[in-house]
């Protein structure tokens, strides 16, 4: 019953105003006009698809950030390269006990995400998450929900302030 999610993109793809990349918003507007047992049969179908967005073998990254913290149950890895155009190419591991959710999260997030600015990835508003996954299931797992993109987020932060050091030495 896996779809591929390349295709579940392209059918969110339409010309709206937003505050969101392009292609977050192309899946954001997906998810939105999908009836909400669609929208859950998505969700696993992106969280089916998540292993394509772990490391590729022999890849460069300027950040690796792999850990396991209080709010996941398995540990999580985050991966950034940033290009010489100064885009973000994020990757993620995640251990076999982390949930469905947080695995759609994950996909979602890195494929959205490709091609921003580390700073338009740090700015990115997070109220996109319910237009994606619906109330209901944000209130079940909020935390979970979140968690991937804080740690997104983190580890953009820590790649500029590094390079606000590096520029200042």
């Amino acid at each position: 019953m896996s779809k591929d999610c390349g295709k579940l993109d392209e059918a969110g793809n339409t010309a709206l105003h937003s505050d969101y990349p392009d292609k977050l918003n192309n899946i954001i507007h997906l998810f939105e006009t999908l009836p909400e047992d669609e929208r859950r049969e998505t969700i696993v179908s992106y969280a089916e698809n998540a292993k394509k967005q772990e490391p590729r073998k022999d890849e460069q990254f300027d950040l690796v950030d792999v850990r396991k913290d209080e709010e996941c149950m398995d540990t999580v890895g985050v991966y950034l390269q940033v290009d010489e155009n100064g885009k973000a190419h994020i990757r993620m591991t995640l251990g076999p006990e982390v949930q469905t959710l947080t695995r759609a999260m994950t996909a979602i997030l890195c494929k959205g995400l490709e091609g921003c600015t580390p700073q338009e990835i740090l700015d990115l508003p997070s109220d996109f998450v319910t237009r994606i996954v619906g109330a209901e299931l944000v209130r079940i797992r909020s935390q979970t929900i979140y968690y991937v993109l804080t740690r997104i987020k983190g580890i953009c932060k820590v790649y500029l302030d590094r390079q606000r050091m590096a520029e200042v030495a």
